[in-house]
């Protein structure tokens, strides 16, 4: 059987009430709009046409397409029923931009979690339950302990650790902490951060024309580029030509 890869990014199931949210229209009803929330595992949600714009509506599908991702704000949640009620006018510019700057490390965090669990074969929320999850809650975002796992791996991943429910010798039901990241999926998800999100190295290039109008100029600034190279920059390749 082949193991689970769809999990919402974060931990709680819904979003908060006033959240900015990453969504993806589905299809355009006579009140408003069906979409997928995408963080959270493509739940379903409604943007009523009111809550377009706060402009008066001259035509619906100038302000949304099927198949588009924007940010919109959670107005409404109905936990029970699985209900979601969003507005598209009433996220600011600046919401919409944290929003999606959010969203794009989710992805990026989410990508390499679910290439972790197909090598692996195993289902993918319990890995978020175990590692994704709790960097969430220790780095504020996931995305930034990706960052140092690149540099020290041991460091973030070792300390990670959760309960584990065994039935002991005497029938009794006994709980222990033990290590979250096993050396096989450790392995998995250091070397898909670091192909992932290791810096690439620029090359970069600048042409600089000077002239010295005193006798021996060429001398001069020679020595003047010797001692900029050597003070500031031993580590660039620097070349004179005159």
């Amino acid at each position: 059987m082949p193991p689970n890869l769809e999990c919402r990014m974060y931990e709680p199931r819904f979003p908060e009430v006033d959240a900015a949210v990453m969504i993806q229209v589905k299809h355009i009803a006579d009140m408003g709009a069906y979409v997928s929330l995408l963080e959270y595992n493509n739940i379903e949600g409604m943007i009523l046409f009111s809550e377009l714009s706060r402009r008066r509506i001259r035509s619906i599908s100038s302000l949304i397409k099927v198949g588009r991702q924007e940010p919109s704000m959670v107005l409404r949640v109905d936990r029970d029923k699985g209900y979601i009620d969003l507005s598209k006018r009433r996220v600011s510019e600046e919401e919409a931009a944290t929003c999606e700057d959010r969203y794009n490390k989710s992805k990026l965090v989410h990508s390499i979690m679910r290439h972790a669990a197909d090598t692996l074969g195993v289902d993918l929320e319990p890995l978020y339950q175990r590692i994704g999850w709790p960097l969430y809650r220790r780095y504020g975002h996931a995305f930034e302990a990706f960052k140092l796992i690149v540099t020290d791996p041991d460091g973030v991943l070792d300390v990670l650790t959760y309960e584990e429910t065994v039935v002991g010798p005497d029938g009794e039901e006994v709980t222990k902490v033990v290590p979250a990241v096993t050396p096989e999926v450790k392995d998995a998800l250091v070397k898909n951060i670091r192909r992932r999100m290791t810096p690439q190295p620029l090359k970069i290039r600048a042409d600089v024309e000077m002239k010295c109008f005193q006798f021996d100029g060429v001398l001069h600034i020679k020595v003047l580029f010797a001692s900029i190279h050597a003070f500031w920059f031993p580590s660039v390749c620097l070349v004179v030509s005159c």
